[in-house]
């Protein structure tokens, strides 16, 4: 996986010292800048700590299951056009280097840690990395029965573990950036799209504790 972060910090010259501070115990693979510069603060094949206690489908440890991005960015706002177009050559470069990290594997923070980060938040481009092929975007999806919204979650890859109220945020955060509201049938449109054609494949099935004999 890739997982995009943002720094809401002060500059990116203090991020790149926070993050490379072993006392702060926190690190990431890469930092971009917002006028697009680029640091590498951790080798590609080593472990960063930037996901905490994240989740995503069958991967319960993200932090050895993925490359941390940070943005220099404050959290309000849009991304400057030259830091997303850095963002769309480095993530180039990681696919390449990584197979595995197809498009529907590059994710924000919120959504691997639903309910506890919200990075990088509902100003992220998500459509255009999609459209340059770096992630994924469900063109004219269409309505469907929120009844199912759940299920879809769960093979998107959003954790199960998590409440109903917390997922449905940290999908719309995703997908449909500034909607509040109940569950709706758009909502579960986008998601049953989403399911259908980028079904996750780590996916872990629900287990009811009783039935299982626990």
């Amino acid at each position: 996986m890739a997982i995009v972060h943002y720094t809401a910090m002060a500059s990116a010259e203090d991020a790149a010292r926070r993050l490379s501070d072993p006392e702060a115990q926190v690190s990431c693979h890469w930092l971009i800048g917002a006028d697009g510069g680029i640091w590498r603060l951790v080798d590609e094949g080593r472990r960063a700590w930037h996901a905490g206690l994240g989740r995503w489908g069958g991967v319960a440890d993200v932090n050895s299951n993925s490359v941390g991005i940070e943005l220099d960015h404050p959290g309000t706002g849009p991304f400057p056009d030259a830091q997303i177009t850095a963002l769309e050559r480095l993530l180039a470069g990681i696919v390449r280097r990584h197979p595995l990290i197809a498009p529907e594997r590059v994710l924000g923070h919120s959504d691997v840690a639903i309910g506890r980060k919200i990075d990088p938040g509902p100003c992220f481009p998500w459509r255009r990395l999609a459209l340059a092929g770096l992630s994924v975007w469900p063109e004219g999806a269409g309505l469907s029965d929120p009844a199912g919204f759940h299920a879809d979650l769960d093979w998107i890859g959003y954790d199960w573990h998590s409440a109903p109220e917390a997922r449905l945020a940290a999908f719309r955060m995703r997908f449909r950036p500034g909607h509040d509201g109940p569950l709706d049938a758009v909502d579960a449109g986008i998601a049953r799209a989403v399911a259908e054609r980028w079904p996750n494949r780590s996916r872990v099935t629900r287990v009811d504790a009783a039935a299982a004999g626990a």
